[in-house]
């Protein structure tokens, strides 16, 4: 099993970006999945979740402003994030809790990097 991260990039404050997650291999579900990301110096942190029934949750930063997604069909999750900050420059990285025909296991993707600057 492998997730692959896309769609990071370098945006103005006040922009928006859409990231987007692909998870790959012999996948039976994709349970819960996240978006986390990591500031230069500082520690991992949840972003936002989203469950296999689409129930979400967001940290406080990031409410009203980022929507996670998903389309299971296309064992894929996204990350629209509008009204960007600096702040909210990261290594973002999707994780996802995938059942497999041996079992339930946490996976993480690789990072994709997300700039907010002028």
């Amino acid at each position: 099993v492998q997730l692959q991260a896309s769609g990071g990039g370098l945006v103005q404050p006040g922009g928006s970006l859409r990231l987007s997650c692909v998870a790959s291999g012999n996948i039976v579900s994709i349970n819960f999945a996240n978006w986390y990301r990591q500031a230069p110096g500082r520690q991992r942190e949840l972003v936002a979740g989203i469950s296999i029934g689409g129930s979400t949750n967001y940290a406080d930063s990031v409410k009203g402003r980022f929507t996670i997604s998903r389309d299971n069909a296309k064992r894929m999750v996204y990350l629209q994030m509008n009204s960007l900050k600096p702040e909210d420059t990261a290594v973002y990285y999707c994780n996802a809790d995938v059942a497999t025909w041996t079992g339930l296991r946490n996976y993480w993707g690789q990072g994709t990097l997300v700039t907010v600057s002028s």
